[in-house]
């Protein structure tokens, strides 16, 4: 029922200000939704709330309500909270204005924020109209995170919440535009656009479309009053192209490399709003480059037998030479094609092999050294058309052999694309498809060497194009060839982020990303950002620190030991030991020692870290020695529960210390009432024991739970280790008055009863 109000505004909305439906069209509505997330304030990307929604096929319209609120309380301040959108992928962000590597490229994504007040929750529409189908990405996230450490349970946060919901509008019944056979087709109205789609195929270089023979009402018209839009919006820098067809009787407009094996839509909109125009339009698609065909099979099984070495589709090869003049494609009816084989474009077949999540590797079945010419480009083609292909890194390291290059001065040119390549390279002419601008690079004799990491890849087939060219002043360049060693990944990570980073893999619903999370003053989206590193010596100080501060506890060993409190001897002995290796393997840098996993470490020290406080204060109660090692025993049990059910939460440690703290007092009330005096008797044992013990133990408490900060962290948590460690040295009990130091008694000594009285006989001689 909480729902019942965002969603029944959106709809209304909707109804109230999308488009009519067109007479020959027809519309359906649908609406999506997710649950509301809580934000989380920003440090790294996995802090980020990721959701996905799937934009139907031939959608034309879609209103996202996004809808932030907060809790109530003291606590809940205002702030903003931060949206990113992006087509195809999750969007790249960088809130914290961290650098990138110097091979990283990527295309960043639109965003916006909502502001979070006391006026209640803040509800935000975002209109598309023709919007890219497939999969689209909205990352929320808080303001950067302050970097205080508290104990979990204790701080008085504030939630906030984030809910996107999304309604679209589609066509049922939208009308196919075939290459070469013209459609008739009529807008009534600027709210009833004409929505075609055409499919384009692969190796198509240019499509052209003439939109003509215009009639408003029942004349014929000189021009038409209509607008022409190609392609869909997806958010970036390129938007769909528009064509105004005002004052021109015949109207063409063209799309240089459109993006393959997809449908281009293609929207035609009136510029009267009371006459309809009736019109007709054409495409034609020109296949500038394409490969040689060898038939159904072709090299393909010599190929796949070199790859595998067992011969697969071995008993279909008898039928490759009676099937190869039936299988020849017959597309190229549809194309107006430029000459095709070698001389116009190589295109290398590629082995795609699923390594790990999120992790795949592409590999030339002709060996990782392709040949490159300059009279025709080659082509490399890497399918991350799947889904999960999307949350990684495409990591492409390319490099020429110089002793290869025939022409000393040459340069190779090589574009990467999403969608569809460029076919032809020269020094002017840069990346850019119809709809995208891809990513260059270039490698000549002096640098040989290119590499380019895009973080979160769309979902397409991706194209390498490499093509050799001379300079511009070169004479008698003729013809230029080479070798590229080139190398094509899908990474989770860029080099598993580094030294000082940690590749995580994280998950939305289903959908499966990786990012960095860093360490030791590193940052950026790899890791590589060192402008505030840690150094050595400063990792070196924060080891010391927090190690050798817990030497700390041997005070209150040697002290436990001497006035007879072995247990409690033994818990802070086991402490010390694995507070010291704990945080010896929880650097965050590179001084890191780990004598066992460090999960266990990390138990072990909370363990024993709250068991000291539970010892120490059952001990100063002074009970009976039967009913304070149960309660030892049984406390410390409660204690590794506890532990492993929430190992951070606040109650381990809190619970033990109310606990025994409600057991000493009552034992000290009762001692008070029974010998009416105060307990313990003397001042001296007030001033100059109780009271430093208490006023350490609250300090170190304090900078426990307020003033942990992750700057400030080595010197606040190493003063707490010393803090609890000389307090326990105050609060420890004397020893009992019969009982001489280190605990040995005549009794021990000497073994026997008989040593107490020497003159006493137990045994008489007959």
């Amino acid at each position: 029922m909480k729902k019942s109000g965002p969603v029944c505004l959106l709809i209304a909305v909707f109804l109230t200000s999308c488009c009519a439906a067109a007479d020959d069209l027809t519309y359906v509505s649908e609406f999506y939704s997710k649950v509301p997330q809580k934000l989380s304030r920003y440090s790294w990307y996995g802090n980020v709330r990721l959701l996905l929604f799937k934009v139907p096929q031939d959608s034309v319209f879609v209103r996202w309500l996004f809808t932030a609120s907060r809790g109530v309380g003291a606590a809940c301040a205002n702030t903003t909270v931060t949206i990113h959108i992006r087509a195809g992928a999750p969007p790249v962000i960088n809130p914290l204005a961290t650098q990138f590597s110097e091979n990283a490229a990527f295309t960043r994504a639109h965003n916006f924020t909502l502001m979070l007040g006391s006026t209640g929750p803040n509800m935000t529409f975002f209109n598309l109209t023709n919007p890219a189908v497939g999969d689209w990405f909205i990352a929320a996230h808080l303001p950067k995170d302050d970097g205080k450490i508290e104990p979990k349970g204790l701080s008085s946060s504030c939630s906030y919440f984030f809910q996107p919901q999304m309604f679209v509008r589609r066509v049922i019944d939208m009308p196919v535009l075939e290459p070469g056979v013209p459609l008739q087709q009529t807008v009534s109205s600027p709210s009833k656009p004409a929505v075609l789609k055409v499919f384009i195929p692969v190796y198509t270089a240019e499509m052209t479309l003439w939109l003509g023979g215009c009639r408003t009402g029942n004349s014929t018209a000189d021009s038409c009053p209509l607008v022409l839009t190609l392609g869909s919006a997806a958010l970036t820098r390129f938007s769909p192209k528009t064509v105004n067809c005002s004052g021109q009787a015949e109207c063409p407009a063209r799309l240089h490399s459109p993006p393959w094996e997809s449908w281009v839509r293609i929207t035609v909109e009136s510029l009267n709003s009371n006459l309809s125009t009736s019109f007709q339009i054409t495409a034609a698609l020109t296949a500038g480059c394409k490969p040689k065909s060898s038939g159904l099979f072709g090299d393909f099984l010599s190929r796949f037998s070199g790859v595998n070495g067992t011969g697969l589709f071995s008993n279909a090869t008898l039928l490759v030479d009676n099937a190869t003049a039936l299988v020849q494609p017959q597309a190229d009816s549809l194309l107006r094609s430029a000459p095709s084989g070698d001389s116009c474009l190589r295109s290398q077949p590629v082995f795609k092999e699923d390594v790990d999540v999120v992790s795949v590797r592409f590999a030339l079945i002709n060996g990782p050294n392709i040949s490159i010419s300059s009279q025709a480009p080659t082509l490399i083609s890497l399918n991350l058309n799947s889904g999960a292909d999307s949350g990684g890194t495409l990591v492409l390291d390319l490099r020429l052999n110089q002793t290869s290059l025939t022409h000393e001065n040459a340069t190779v040119l090589v574009c990467v694309n999403a969608g569809s390549p460029v076919l032809r390279l020269n020094e002017s002419q840069s990346c850019t498809t119809a709809f995208s601008q891809g990513y260059s690079l270039r490698m000549n004799g002096t640098s040989p060497e290119a590499a380019l990491h895009i973080p979160f890849p769309e979902t397409a087939v991706w194209y390498l194009t490499l093509h050799t060219v001379c300079p511009a002043d070169a004479s008698a360049c003729g013809k230029v060839s080479g070798t590229v060693l080139t190398s094509s990944v899908l990474s989770a990570c860029v080099n598993d982020c580094g030294t000082y980073g940690e590749c995580r893999l994280l998950r939305s619903y289903g959908y499966l990303y990786a990012a960095c999370t860093c360490k030791a003053g590193q940052r950026g989206w790899s890791c590589s950002d060192a402008r505030e590193a840690q150094s050595y010596a400063r990792q070196m100080l924060a080891a010391l620190l927090l190690t050798l501060s817990n030497l700390m506890f041997i005070p209150p060993i040697v002290v436990a030991v001497y006035r007879y409190h072995i247990v409690e001897a033994s818990v802070y002995l086991f402490t010390m030991f694995f507070s010291t290796f704990y945080h010896a393997c929880d650097q965050p840098g590179i001084t890191v020692m780990c004598i066992m996993d460090y999960d266990t470490l990390q138990y072990c020290d909370f363990l024993g870290s709250v068991s000291s406080i539970w010892v120490t204060i059952l001990c100063m109660a002074r009970i009976k020695d039967v009913f304070k090692y149960m309660l030892f025993i049984l406390g410390t049990l409660v204690i590794a529960m506890s532990m492993q059910l929430d190992r951070r939460g606040m109650w381990n440690m809190l619970g033990p210390c109310l606990c025994a703290g409600i057991a000493m007092l009552a034992a000290w009330v009762y001692r008070c009432v029974r010998r009416r005096q105060c307990y313990p008797t003397t001042w001296k044992r007030w001033l100059f024991f109780l009271l430093p013990g208490i006023v350490s133990a609250v300090i170190g408490i304090s900078l426990y739970v307020f003033a942990q900060t992750d700057e400030n962290y080595l010197y606040t948590h190493s003063a707490w280790h010393m803090l609890v460690a000389s307090s326990v040295v105050f609060l420890l009990p004397p020893r009992e008055k019969h009982k001489k130091p280190w605990g040995w008694s005549q009794e021990a000594i000497c073994g026997y009863q008989i040593c107490k009285n020497e003159q006493e006989e137990l045994y008489t001689v007959p």
